[in-house]
């Protein structure tokens, strides 16, 4: 199996019109967060009909995950916490989102919100002992924002932004892998990373650059390869050996890997 994944697109449309041409030759695209842009000039409520009707047509074609990220938070509860109500809608057109745990293949993928406060800590919380027994042996794999602390993943080039709670989690239930985002920089600046390793468990997080294609990752189940592409250059990691640190840049694409098509704009 051949999963996309992506982040921190930031209502950026160049990068959603090469999403909806690259997603469909993968089984799975990954959006871990920050499909809106809290500093655009467009309002909150034009952003989540145009990104909706992406990621709806890109669910006719293969399978979606969406987790949510800081800047998709769009209304409060009557708590007054922050939340991403928009994404609830996504589950109507076949996105697995906030609060979903699907199993696909072999593969458990829990689907985690940005929480901003108390009560909606409490409900991640509460989904992940819940997942833990349905993990039965699967592979599982978390779609959370933020990456944890004090990984290259969350390095900004000055400090790490990344979600200590996270690093409990992780240290507890120990998954596979967690697919991040929201640190842009990461990937980009010394001492950061796109791929990290806490114990057993894969971390990663693209990162963001302009224009398109979005810096992105492919990750190949049956190989257990992990790919980086970005204006950068590329990395890949095997998945079923130890990191090697730092991580070496490629002087070719791996054999198996055929880049999606940049669309003319």
């Amino acid at each position: 199996m051949r999963w996309l994944v992506v982040s921190d697109l930031h209502y950026a449309l160049p990068q959603f019109d090469w999403l909806m041409t690259a997603g469909p030759r993968f089984d799975l695209v990954v959006f871990a967060g920050d499909a809106l842009d809290a500093s655009s000039i467009v309002d909150y409520a034009a952003q989540t009909v145009v990104v909706r009707k992406y990621l709806e047509r890109l669910s006719a074609e293969t399978q979606v995950i969406f987790c949510s990220g800081n800047h998709d938070l769009d209304a409060r509860e009557d708590s007054g916490e922050k939340i991403a109500r928009w994404v609830e809608t996504l589950r109507q057109i076949g996105v697995a989102c906030d609060g979903d745990a699907v199993v696909i293949d072999d593969a458990l993928y829990s689907v985690f919100p940005w929480w901003d406060g108390p009560l909606v800590k409490e409900r991640l919380i509460a989904q992940l002992a819940a997942d833990a027994e349905r993990r039965q042996g699967r592979y599982w794999v978390w779609a959370h924002h933020a990456p944890p602390r004090q990984s290259p993943t969350s390095w900004s080039g000055k400090q790490s932004f990344g979600d200590a709670e996270l690093v409990e989690w992780i240290a507890r239930y120990q998954p596979d892998m967690v697919v991040s985002g929201h640190i842009h920089q990461a990937p980009f600046v010394a001492d950061g990373a796109w791929a990290d390793r806490l114990g057993a468990t894969w971390v990663l997080n693209a990162g963001r650059q302009y224009g398109a294609p979005p810096a992105y990752i492919v990750v190949d189940t049956t190989l257990k390869e992990a790919l980086w592409v970005s204006a950068m250059g590329a990395q890949s990691v095997r998945l079923d050996q130890p990191l090697q640190r730092p991580i070496p840049p490629l002087k070719a694409y791996p054999e198996w890997f055929d880049p999606p098509p940049v669309p003319p704009f």
